[in-house]
Parts: structure tokens; C-alpha cells; sequence
């Protein structure tokens, strides 16, 4: 299955082939690779390189090493995991400037507007509602509860992302509205006149879905992101 590991790069090399080995499919999930004086053989390379090259692979979550007499290196495969773990880590540790993520949020955020708008199901749309009607029952019961009310606010957002049946959409939104509380935390503003306006611009987003408008709704998506990252921006400088 693998070629002789090129000697001025040997280390990468054998990741790299079995990498790709994985991604094309010849070695799906669940497989065992061969033993390793096998795959020394195959790749011509010592001990110590070889077991490097895995512990790479394992730490991309591509295989798993596993230890014992029935042990060996298995396949985990290819899945929207790995990627969500590393921007993970970006967004919960504030790694991405608030003007980055809010740059990249309104591309995002745009698109899957505009598709949920063109998607979205009856029960697509009953869903959207009641978690209208939620966070505006949030807001109405004070300040108390207004934490409740922006986790309500992330999961209107996801349920956008899921409108548009888009694994990377999908994806790429749990891992930014799972993360994305400590920018919250930080910069967001935690006032009535702040929050009532959240709750209109989805108000107006509902709407623009229900009416199948989708240039409506990317641009109420849009503008969604720059109002309240500027609000964000405001208290970031202050």
C-alpha cells in the first residue's frame, strides 16, 4: 500500500501517505494498519520515526493508538471534528480579534440567512418562532434572566446553520456559538436597550424567512453582525 518514505523529508512523508490514504479511502474507518516492523518494511524508516509519524496521526484524531495484544494503530477516519477543535480553541480563547470574527461571522452568517430563507421547512419555521418567543419571554422576566436569553439567541443561530442541511455550515457555527461566550462576556454591552434590539432584528430575520425573501434576510443577518460587533468594538476601547 505505501512507497519507500522520501529520506529528506522521511518523517513527513509517512504521515503524509497515510493521510491520504485515509482521505481517498483505501484505509477506511475501523481498519488496522499493519504492524509496525510491517509498515517499517513498506515505508523503510526506523522504529522511532515510524512512531512518531502515528502519534501525529493520532493527535489529528485520524487514528487511534491502541495498546495491548489485540493493539495496533485503528482508522478513525475523516470527520468535522478535527477542524471544529482547533477553531474552537481560537474563538474560546479569544485567539481571533473581535473585528476578525465579526468579518468572518457576516460572510457566514449572510449566506445561511439567505439559505434558510430558501430551505427552510413548516417545522423549520415553527421552530424559529418558538424560539422567538422564548427569548422574548426572557427578556420580559428581567435581568435575571438575560444570560438565558443570549444562549437562546445562539440557538436561533444554529438553528439557521441546520436549515441549510450544509454539514460545513453546520459545523463551522456550532464551534463559533459554543466558543463564542467569553467574547460575550467581554465586550458585549449587558443593557436592556441592547437586547431588545437583538430581539427585533430575529423578529425581522423570522419574517424575512417565512416570506422566503432570501436578499432580505442575508442582509438582516449582516447587519445584524455589524451592529453589535460595533457595539462590542465600543466597549472593547473603552
Amino acid at each position: 500500500m505505501f512507497r519507500k518514505a522520501k529520506q529528506n523529508r522521511i518523517f513527513q512523508d509517512v504521515v503524509d501517505q497515510i493521510q491520504e490514504a485515509i482521505v481517498e479511502g483505501r484505509l477506511k474507518e475501523g481498519d488496522q494498519l499493519p504492524a509496525e516492523r510491517k509498515l517499517q518494511e513498506e515505508f523503510n524508516v526506523s522504529r522511532g520515526t515510524l512512531r512518531e509519524a502515528l502519534r501525529v496521526l493520532e493527535q489529528k484524531g485520524l487514528i487511534e493508538i491502541r495498546t495491548g495484544v489485540a493493539g495496533g494503530s485503528v482508522i478513525r477516519g475523516v470527520t468535522t471534528e478535527q477542524v471544529s477543535e482547533s477553531l474552537a480553541l481560537l474563538i474560546r480563547y479569544q485567539k481571533v480579534p473581535l473585528s476578525k470574527l465579526a468579518e468572518f461571522r457576516e460572510g457566514v452568517e449572510g449566506i445561511v440567512a439567505a439559505l434558510a430563507a430558501e430551505r427552510a421547512t413548516d417545522e423549520d419555521l415553527a421552530r424559529l418562532q418558538g424560539l422567538l418567543e422564548r427569548a422574548g419571554d426572557c427578556l420580559a422576566r428581567g435581568e435575571s434572566f438575560w444570560d438565558s436569553f443570549l444562549r437562546t439567541d445562539e440557538e436561533f443561530h444554529l438553528a439557521l446553520a441546520e436549515m441549510t442541511a450544509n454539514p460545513l455550515f453546520i459545523t463551522v457555527l456550532e464551534t463559533v456559538y459554543h466558543n463564542i461566550h467569553t467574547y460575550y462576556e467581554r465586550y458585549l454591552p449587558m443593557e436592556e436597550a441592547v437586547l431588545r434590539q437583538n430581539h427585533r432584528d430575529l423578529e425581522d430575520l423570522v419574517a424575512a424567512i417565512a416570506g422566503r425573501d432570501s436578499r432580505r434576510a442575508e442582509e438582516l443577518a449582516k447587519e445584524h453582525v455589524r451592529r453589535f460587533n460595533a457595539r462590542m468594538e465600543e466597549r472593547g476601547i473603552a
